[in-house]
């Protein structure tokens, strides 16, 4: 599943993951592979995700908006606050 980070400045990050985890409107959600599709407001929180490698990396967003479709998370925020373990 491939997620991708889009900031008003462009896009922040392009990785392939096997899941996600968001802060929604009304709480904390994941999403795995082949999940139905979706469209979600987010609010301030942690989004973590793991990857291919199976290593864990987390990263603080301010409010946003994410679309799952076809294996394709896209996240659009307003900024992101980078966390001591983000590699974004």
């Amino acid at each position: 599943m491939k997620l991708e980070i889009i900031s008003p400045q462009g896009v922040v990050l392009q990785k392939e993951i096997t899941q996600v985890s968001l802060p929604g409107a009304v709480g904390i959600f994941t999403v795995l592979n082949n999940h139905a599709p979706i469209i979600s407001t987010l609010r301030e929180g942690k989004v973590s995700y793991q990857t291919n490698e199976k290593a864990e990396e987390e990263f603080e967003i301010e409010k946003g908006v994410v679309e799952v479709k076809k294996n394709k998370v896209m996240v659009f925020v307003e900024q992101i606050k980078k966390s001591e373990y983000a590699q974004v």
